[in-house]
């Protein structure tokens, strides 16, 4: 292509970005989704990851997992398992870890309601999704406060606007001042009205988790069938480790995988707590618990979606406080991912950290995990966006830097191209020895799109850092959320759809009050 067309066809790139950011003076990427074109990082060796599989096996055949759900466990013995009826222990053999692995799809779609933004889970993809469950919220004007319905708005406002999150996850923050047994509605409510992304919802119970389901097929003009071949809702299934499988928490898998919306199966393994201090064993035991709910998903459903979740970090000797962002939970990211590919099965990791505030430690665990996460192959980083105080507060700073962090990994995945023009012969010869880029027509052409341009790094130098008044990168996250939520756009609704939501959360609402789930 001649100088003068790559330029044009440059100038135009850069005009298509920015018009992708709306009126939007932050800078940040357009949406796209996201593909790791390099091979993951494996630090497990094929003989090791065998030895993992085979003492995973080893826990289902001769511990197994109790489950507290009298259907799971009427489910296994229909499928031939072992079941103890008096504790509800069930004992599985691998045949029944192999049948489930062959009907498990290896990827799958999740469409919100703008299916402009429709998500591939699985391959190469990686998607972000914003921080989910903490009871408390933080920002550096407010202080930190229980968590409520106003503050739940703006993250999912922030959510929105920042095309680095691709997912809402369940509860930003959970809003206190409502009730406990119908509060889902109002954020699912929230997540439909305030953005058009696809959202976790909460598995506690059938109901919590009907409603999630519903409520996006109504926001899709869907019916339950169609959702099911085209999935909209995710849920995370966690297991209470050691090998304790919740009640409620098998029912609400029980619906989704009854009516083809994914589950993440995922375990919350926290080295000298929940699982033995050795890494081995950590792994061994969450890899036991992740595949007995693969199963389970695969005995209601076959062909439901269901990712390998992993969420195997250590905690501090001293004092018992969960670690994130250590080199130990880098290196399960890693393996844990191994794993899953060595099934078949997309793979929902996080990034997590355990700061008390928006520091350098929050920086760096929050970098060393997201490298972990990316690097070891993950197609869903959980909690990517917000996550503070080992998860216990959602933090609008912290969602700006990460934000900021998961823009420089996206560009980081970005392929280099490599052809004549950008090997830019013409161009070094253009410049005499001792002289400058700055002025080359190559440098012209692409100056405004060369390079990432960040939204809170400051680049200037130390007089005009001072000149503009010295702010810090805390001060300038603060800036940068209150500048977003002044520029958000609501997206919009059809008013039937939108009245046809809010009728069937007020029916919802009077029914639970009944006494129905």
């Amino acid at each position: 292509m001649p100088e003068s067309d790559v330029a044009q066809e440059r100038r135009h790139r850069g005009r298509r970005v920015r018009a992708g950011r709306g009126t939007s003076t932050i800078p940040q990427l357009p949406w796209r989704l996201v593909e790791n074109p390099h091979r993951p990082i494996e630090f497990a060796s094929a003989e090791q990851i065998e030895a993992i599989h085979a003492t995973s096996i080893r826990i289902l055949k001769e511990l197994g997992l109790r489950v507290l759900n009298s259907r799971v466990l009427d489910l296994f013995a229909a499928a031939g398992a072992r079941v103890d009826r008096d504790d509800g222990t069930i004992r599985l053999d691998e045949d029944l870890v192999a049948e489930a692995l062959k009907t498990a799809p290896a990827t799958f779609t999740l469409t919100g309601r703008n299916p402009a933004k429709r998500l591939v889970i699985g391959g190469r993809h990686v998607v972000f999704g914003l921080v989910a469950g903490p009871p408390n919220v933080h920002d550096c004007i407010n202080g930190r406060r229980s968590g409520n319905l106003e503050d739940y708005g703006n993250l999912i406002r922030l959510a929105h606007h920042f095309n680095a999150v691709h997912i809402i996850g369940n509860q930003v923050t959970a809003p206190q001042e409502l009730p406990a047994n119908n509060r889902h509605l109002d954020t699912y409510l929230a997540n439909l009205t305030l953005s058009d992304l696809s959202f976790h919802c909460t598995a506690i119970g059938r109901g919590r988790a009907m409603d999630g389901i519903n409520m996006m097929a109504i926001a899709r003009g869907l019916s339950l069938e169609e959702m099911a071949a085209d999935p909209g809702v995710i849920t995370i299934i966690s297991v209470n480790s050691p090998r304790l499988f919740d009640g409620e928490m098998a029912e609400g898998l029980i619906a989704m995988a009854e009516h083809g919306q994914p589950v993440a199966i995922t375990p919350f393994t926290l080295m000298g707590a929940m699982t033995p201090v050795t890494l081995a064993a950590a792994l061994a035991q969450q890899n036991a618990e992740a595949l007995f709910g693969v199963v389970l998903t695969q005995l209601v459903n076959p062909g439901t979606p269901v990712m390998y979740g992993a969420f195997t970090s250590n905690v501090d000797m001293r004092s018992g406080a969960p670690a994130f962002g250590t080199p130990e939970n880098t290196k399960a990211n890693i393996i844990a991912g191994q794993l899953a590919r060595r099934y078949g099965l997309p793979y929902r990791t996080s990034n997590a950290n355990a700061s008390n505030a928006v520091d350098l430690q929050a920086a760096y665990e929050t970098t060393m995990a997201t490298w972990g996460a990316v690097m070891g192959g993950g197609n869903l980083v959980y909690h990517a966006a917000g996550w503070l105080e080992g998860g216990l507060t959602a933090s609008y700073e912290k969602l700006i830097l990460d934000v900021e962090i998961l823009q420089n990994m996206m560009e980081m995945l970005r392929p280099v191209e490599f052809s004549e023009d950008d090997l830019g012969f013409d161009a070094i010869a253009s410049v005499p020895t001792g002289g400058h880029f700055f002025g080359a027509t190559h440098t012209l052409a692409r100056y405004e799109t060369a390079f990432y341009t960040p939204m809170l790094s400051d680049w200037s130098n130390h007089g005009a850092w001072e000149a503009a008044g010295s702010k810090h990168a805390l001060t300038r996250a603060t800036e940068l959320w209150q500048r977003a939520l002044a520029e958000y756009q609501q997206p919009s609704m059809d008013p039937a759809i939108a009245e046809e939501l809010a009728a069937f959360v007020a029916r919802r609402k009077e029914a639970i009050g009944s006494g129905e789930p």
